[in-house]
C-alpha cells in the first residue's frame, strides 16, 4: 500500500529512541507533502513527495491530499474487560459521594466483581469485543488490558482468558496485566493479609502456568494496599517473569512510586499526586510516569502535575484507563485533549505521550509508537484538517477517517 499526498506524516525520524523526555517533547518531527510505502504490514519507507524516485505498482494507494498521517494510539492502561456498568454510582458521586464512600458501600470495584462473577466468560468476551471495536475506530492499534474486576483466583482466570482471546481474534497489539491486588473482596475485609496470600501462593502461580499475563501490577493507595503488602506482591510476581506496573498516588501520596521504582516497574500510572522526592526517583530509573486525565476529570480529583513532570526532564505517557466506574472512554483524541486543557501540555507532548512513550509503557516501543522503517504499519488517516495542532484542540470531534493496523485497512 502506497499512501500519497500526505499534508502532514507526524512522528517520523525517531529511529533509535525508545522515548523521548523533558525538551524533547516538545519538539514533533515530522513531514510535509509525504508519502509513506507499506510492505508486509510494516512500514517499508516514507519521504517527501518531490523526493521519491521510483513509481509505485502493484498494490493499493490511498490519497492522502489535506489529511495527517500518524501512528496509531498506544494506550498502556486499560481496564476495559468488564461486565456490565456503573452509571448509577455516578449519580451518588454526583450527589456528593467520594470514590472510597461508594467503594465502602459496595459499590466500585466490588460492584463490578459481582456482575463480572454473574456473567459467562462468552458473554464477558461479547462485551468487551464490542469496546474494542469503538477504540480501533477511534484510532488505537495497541492497547494494555488489567484483570482485576474477579478477585478470586477462577474470576480473574476467566478475565485474563477473555485477553487472550481478544490478542489472538483482533487486529490489535495487546499486553495483559494481572491485577488482583486491586481491591479487597468483601470476605477478606477483615483479613486483608489472607488476601494478599491468595494472590501470592495461589493467583499469581496460576496465572503465571497458563502464561496469561505480561505484567503484574497493584492499586498502592490510600484505602487500598499498602507500599508494604505491594512489595511482597510484586516480589511474588517477577519471581514468574512478570514486570512490574503501578497504580500509585491516584488518592494520596501512597508511597507506590518508590515501590514501583525499587522493583523497576515499566510504568508508575495515575500519579495526581507528586512531589520533588518522588520525581528525583522517577529521574534515576527506567520507568514511565503514565497520566490518565480521564479519570481524574470523571472523578473530579487532583489533575497530576504532568507539567512539572515534563519540566523535570522526565517522559511522560498518556493512556485512557477505559473503566465502568472512573474513565468510561477510551477515546485517545479525547484524552490528548484533556492533556492540553486540565494538564497545560503542549500539542506535540500530548501526541508523543500517546503515541511512542505509550508504546514505552507497554513495552512495544520497537515495533510500534512511531514512524520508522520496520515498525509494524500501524496508523491513523485523519479526516482534512488544518494541521496536527488541530487533533487535541477540536476535543469531541470525530477526526479519524481510516484505521490502518498491521498494514490492512479496517
Amino acid at each position: 500500500m502506497l499512501i500519497k499526498n500526505i499534508k502532514q506524516l507526524l512522528v517520523t525520524g525517531y529511529e533509535g529512541k525508545q522515548k523521548l523526555s523533558g525538551e524533547d517533547m516538545s519538539r514533533l518531527i515530522f513531514l510535509e507533502n509525504a508519502w509513506l510505502l507499506i510492505k508486509d504490514n510494516q512500514i517499508a519507507g516514507y519521504g517527501k513527495m518531490r523526493d521519491r524516485e521510483a513509481s509505485f505498482a502493484g498494490g493499493e494507494v490511498l490519497d492522502a491530499s489535506g489529511r495527517i498521517v500518524m501512528p496509531a494510539f498506544c494506550d498502556s492502561h486499560t481496564h476495559l474487560v468488564y461486565a456490565g456498568s456503573r452509571e448509577k454510582e455516578y449519580r451518588d458521586k454526583v450527589m456528593g459521594l467520594s470514590y472510597e464512600e461508594i467503594a465502602r458501600r459496595g459499590g466500585g470495584i466490588l460492584n463490578s466483581a459481582r456482575l463480572l462473577h454473574e456473567t459467562s466468560e462468552e458473554a464477558l468476551y461479547d462485551q468487551s469485543l464490542t469496546r474494542i471495536e469503538e477504540i480501533i475506530s477511534q484510532g488505537t492499534g495497541a492497547v494494555e488490558i488489567k484483570s482485576g474486576y474477579g478477585l478470586n483466583t477462577e474470576d480473574e482466570l476467566k478475565m485474563l482468558r477473555v485477553i487472550r482471546r481478544i490478542r489472538e481474534h483482533t487486529p490489535l497489539t495487546v499486553r495483559a496485566t494481572f491485577l488482583g491486588a486491586h481491591a479487597f473482596p468483601k470476605e477478606y475485609r477483615n483479613d486483608r493479609e489472607g488476601y494478599v496470600n491468595l494472590i501470592i501462593h495461589e493467583m499469581i502461580p496460576r496465572v503465571a502456568g497458563e502464561d496469561l499475563a505480561d505484567f503484574i501490577d497493584v492499586f498502592c493507595d490510600r484505602g487500598f494496599f499498602t507500599p508494604e503488602q505491594t512489595d511482597r506482591i510484586l516480589l511474588a510476581g517477577m519471581k514468574y517473569g512478570l514486570r512490574a506496573k503501578i497504580h500509585a498516588n491516584e488518592l494520596d501520596f501512597s508511597g507506590g512510586i518508590q515501590t514501583g521504582v525499587k522493583y523497576d516497574a515499566l510504568s508508575v500510572d495515575h500519579l495526581e499526586y507528586v512531589d520533588r522526592e518522588e520525581i528525583k526517583l522517577l529521574e534515576d530509573s527506567d520507568t514511565m510516569p503514565t497520566v490518565l486525565p480521564g479519570a481524574s476529570f470523571f472523578l473530579g480529583l487532583n489533575d497530576a502535575p504532568a507539567r512539572k513532570i515534563i519540566d523535570a526532564g522526565l517522559p511522560l505517557a498518556i493512556a485512557s484507563d477505559f473503566n465502568p466506574g472512573s474513565s468510561p472512554s477510551g477515546n485517545m483524541f479525547l484524552m490528548m485533549s484533556l492533556g492540553m486543557i486540565r494538564l497545560r501540555l503542549l500539542p506535540e507532548e500530548v501526541i508523543h505521550a500517546a503515541t511512542l512513550n505509550g508504546a514505552y509503557a507497554m513495552g512495544v516501543e520497537d515495533e510500534l509508537g512511531s514512524i520508522t522503517v520496520g515498525k509494524k504499519a500501524n496508523l491513523i488517516i485523519t479526516k482534512p484538517v488544518p494541521g496536527y495542532e488541530y487533533l487535541p484542540y477540536a476535543f469531541g470531534s470525530d477526526l479519524v477517517e481510516k484505521v490502518i493496523l498491521n498494514g490492512k485497512e479496517i
